[in-house]
């Protein structure tokens, strides 16, 4: 058989993706730096999977909710401060914390040291919503309030505004 056939002939398996130790995309969003892993192009839109370093002393952002999509936090060094509602968890490294939709919640790196987190987003949803954030801060530009109230119902997402 001919290379021209075989590239016509349907693929009995799916493309895998191997993303290496520098690759994939960075975005900053200010003193968290954020390695997406899986986008969501490679699973069909239903997963997506990012690495995230939050510096000493990060407040994560305000406590909200996702209407359409689970998050997953699996705290890979240091030790993540989560809010949930009006519950604290201190998740140190080996900690696995699911988020389903609806359930309000928010983190925070209170330490003197870094902290890294693998996050899950099914679906993967959410991944554009850290992409538009960090084209709102380009340039040094402040995020406002309403710019990020705003960011978040793009993707059924709201603050939990009942616990301000």
């Amino acid at each position: 058989m001919t290379e021209e056939a075989k590239s016509r002939e349907p693929q009995t398996h799916p493309a895998v993706s191997v993303v290496g130790p520098g690759d994939g995309e960075t975005i900053v969003l200010g003193t968290t730096r954020m390695r997406v892993l899986e986008d969501g192009s490679h699973t069909g839109h239903r997963l997506a999977i990012a690495e995230s370093v939050l510096a000493p002393h990060t407040q994560g952002p305000p406590q909200h909710r996702h209407a359409r999509h689970d998050e997953g936090f699996y705290i890979l060094s240091g030790t993540v401060r989560f809010t949930v509602g009006d519950e604290d968890y201190d998740a140190a490294s080996g900690t696995l914390v699911m988020v389903p939709p609806g359930t309000p919640h928010t983190f925070a790196n209170l330490t003197d040291q870094p902290a890294v987190m693998l996050s899950t987003f099914t679906p993967d949803l959410y991944v554009q919503y850290f992409r538009e954030l960090q084209e709102e801060l380009a340039g040094g530009r402040p995020l406002t309030q309403q710019a990020n109230i705003d960011a978040m119902s793009r993707y059924a997402t709201e603050p939990a505004t009942d616990l301000a």
